[in-house]
This record gives structure tokens, C-alpha cells and sequence, in this order.
């Protein structure tokens, strides 16, 4: 079968090629795979990988069950999040890191699911119950963002969107954030949790914005730069800087919380933004575009 593989300092930064079929544990399904979304964790990585085999957020048809019996059976629609491997025709997934699909969700909408919309789902809830609590969204309109925004909105929060771009703040509004500002704007301390994926001045202002015993969720630092954080900042003002990676978290859940957000997309309570799809042979076209910010929401590779 097929897969991209990293080669670092090729032309191209990865390239298909013929690589042995997976051999599923007794516990994996094997899925032929539809669509897939990039992270930028992934892109992080691959200058420094060679021959490395990326692909974490991956929906297709399930070809072969679980041996152990575990899981749906040949031909359901599913989604999976796996460590690795999934930009390929077929990949090994374990049955408790996928979900079966809703008919009426493509599966190029499914592929945007997985670490951002697991990363958007469990940092809010480092924040407890969001009923009427004031949520602030950093990097409002990337592939977190826009779901955190979402997930916020529908858990009964009032939701303030950052964004770098000013014409972006109309489909946040649309998707549920009460306010719009810019990455640049003072806010006032009023927050009770920050979802913070841009990090650098991003983080300082969002430390300063926290209500008392507040919480920041720091998930990613997309802008590649530092912060400055002094003990200073938090007398008189105590709050919680929470690092957050999904994987750190419990992967056996996995596949019950990709079942409840393809539900609520199901539902049309939450948006998958498909900011670009591409086929897999033009992958550094959508390598350049989430790189340089240049989408909003997610890119999808479809296995074609």
C-alpha cells in the first residue's frame, strides 16, 4: 500500500511511497482511510524525522474488525485518532480511540475531529462548569480555536474570540463567540478561563485577564515565541496555569468523545471549518498553508 513518509532536505518535505500493510493488534481495527487533517504538532515534527510515517487524525471504512471482537464490524464509517501513520490508504486504529460516524457527516468534515476537537473538548473542562462563565478564546479562528469557541457557546458560556485577522470575526460570531477582538487589544480581568494556543505576549495578556482563581489552558504556542510570567502577576490574584497535551490524558476515552462531537455535528450544534482540502499528492500545498496561518479552521488531505 501507500503512505507519505518524511524525508527532510528532499525537495519535497514528504513524499508517497510503497510501505508493508499494518498488522492490527487484536484490539485494532483496520480502516481504509478517507480523509485525513493535518496538526501542527506534526509539522513541528518533521524536519527532524526521517522516514518518519505522520497522520494522527484520519476517517474512512472500516475493512477489517477487531479480532478481539471489539469495535463495529467491515464497512462502517468511522474516525480514529492514532499516534501515528495515518496520512497512508490503511492504518490500524484501537477500537477505543474510534467512534462510528453519523450518515449525514462527510467524512472530510470527521477528519477535522480528532486532536483539535478532543484538545478544544478537554481543556474546557479543566475549567469545570462553563454556565455562564466568561471563556477567552486565543487563536480563535484556527483548528482548536474555532472549536473551542463552539464547544463554549454551547456549554453556556460567554465567549470573547482573539483573533490576528479582523476579517475573520464575522463566522466567529456566527459560530458563537459574543465578542470579537483583536490579538493586540488590553482586556480586562474578567475571564475565567483562557483557552491559549498562541503563547508569547498572547499568554502574558491572557495571565492578566483571568479573574480571580482563574485558569489558562496552554495547549500550544503557535506564534513560537516566550513569555515573561513573574510571581508579581498573581499577588492578590491567584491563578492556574494548566500545560495541556491530549495524549497525556486518557486515550481509552478517545473514541466515546470523538462519538459525542460527531454527534454534535451531527446535530448542527458545532462546525467542522474545512479551510482547505487538498488530495494527498499536493501535500505541501496544504504543509505551506496552515504553516504560514493562512486558513481558517483545518486542512484536510483526502487519500485518493
Amino acid at each position: 500500500m501507500k503512505a507519505l513518509i518524511s524525508t527532510p532536505g528532499a525537495p519535497r518535505s514528504v513524499d508517497i511511497r510503497e510501505v508493508d500493510e499494518p498488522r492490527p493488534a487484536p484490539d485494532e481495527a483496520l480502516i481504509a482511510v478517507v480523509a485525513a487533517s493535518l496538526n501542527r504538532g506534526e509539522l513541528a515534527l518533521l524536519p527532524s524525522r526521517p522516514d518518519w510515517r505522520p497522520g494522527q487524525d484520519v476517517a474512512g471504512t472500516v475493512v477489517a474488525a477487531a479480532a478481539n471482537g471489539t469495535g463495529p464490524p467491515p464497512g462502517a464509517r468511522v474516525i480514529a485518532v492514532v499516534d501515528q501513520a495515518g496520512w497512508a490508504e490503511r492504518v490500524a486504529a484501537p477500537t477505543s480511540r474510534l467512534a462510528v460516524l453519523p450518515e449525514r457527516v462527510s467524512f472530510s468534515a470527521a477528519a477535522t475531529l480528532g486532536v483539535a476537537g478532543l484538545t478544544a473538548l478537554r481543556g474546557l473542562r479543566l475549567g469545570g462548569s462553563l454556565l455562564g462563565a466568561h471563556v477567552l478564546v486565543t487563536g480563535a479562528s484556527g483548528g482548536v480555536g474555532h472549536f473551542a469557541v463552539q464547544l463554549a457557546h454551547v456549554a453556556g458560556a460567554h465567549v470573547t474570540a482573539v483573533v490576528g485577522r479582523p476579517e475573520r470575526a464575522s463566522k466567529l460570531r456566527e459560530l458563537g463567540a459574543d465578542r470579537v477582538v483583536q490579538e493586540t487589544e488590553e482586556l480586562e480581568p474578567r475571564f475565567d478561563l483562557v483557552m491559549e494556543g498562541v503563547g508569547g505576549p498572547s499568554l502574558e495578556r491572557s495571565l492578566h485577564a483571568l479573574n480571580r482563581n482563574g485558569v489558562v489552558v496552554l495547549y500550544g504556542r503557535v506564534s513560537d515565541q516566550s513569555a515573561r510570567v513573574a510571581l508579581p502577576d498573581f499577588r492578590g490574584r491567584p491563578a492556574r496555569i494548566h500545560a495541556f497535551f491530549i495524549y497525556q490524558t486518557d486515550v481509552e476515552t478517545f473514541g466515546a468523545d470523538l462519538a459525542f462531537l460527531a454527534g454534535l455535528l451531527e446535530r448542527g450544534q458545532i462546525e467542522a471549518e474545512v479551510g482547505l482540502e487538498v488530495s494527498w499528492r499536493d501535500l505541501d500545498r496544504g504543509i505551506t498553508a496552515l504553516r504560514d496561518r493562512e486558513v481558517h479552521g483545518k486542512v484536510v488531505l483526502r487519500i485518493d
